[in-house]
């Protein structure tokens, strides 16, 4: 299981070195048995203000009933059991097979740690996407606070002070 704790900020990547970070995990998990590490599903973070946020995330081929979204001590996790396929399609048809299967549908576990502030609003499976609409929600006292400035004028009168 791979757990991600949630930055608002955003990071800098390198995409050859992901790449050959993927290959390599890849390569050791064929050796161990281990499970890789990049079989958790890919996602992009939007900010669309300054207190509401959107996270999608790729679950090509998930249904709704396959997927399970929880939150417990600010632990987001997401996870997936796919039903049989094969015995879906043998229900359908029974002369139905796959010629090539290149859409991986595994069972997974995604886990964020979120800040205490972070409220996930909604949640929507649409086209292989799963679209999570969050807020963090900033206290009164913490958001910036605008301080009025008063003008001096010459018509106010002003105490002078005489050194004889």
């Amino acid at each position: 299981m791979a757990y991600r704790s949630v930055s608002l900020i955003p990071t800098l990547s390198n995409h050859l070195l992901s790449d050959r970070f993927a290959q390599m995990d890849n390569l050791f998990s064929r050796l161990t048995g281990e499970k890789p590490v990049t079989d958790t599903p890919a996602y992009n973070l939007l900010q669309k203000d300054k207190e509401h946020y959107e996270m999608t995330i790729n679950v090509p081929g998930y249904t709704q009933d396959e997927l399970d979204i929880s939150v417990l001590n600010n632990q987001f996790t997401l996870s997936g059991k796919p039903k049989n396929e094969e015995t879906v399609l043998s229900k359908e048809k029974d002369n139905i097979k796959w010629l090539h299967k290149g859409i991986k549908k595994n069972a997974f576990s995604f886990s964020l740690s979120l800040e205490h502030r972070i409220i996930i609003q909604q949640a929507n499976l649409d086209r292989g996407l799963l679209t999570l609409q969050f807020t963090y929600d900033i206290p009164e006292q913490e958001k910036p606070q605008k301080i009025t400035i008063s003008v001096h004028n010459e018509s106010t009168p002003t105490l002078e002070h005489n050194i004889a």
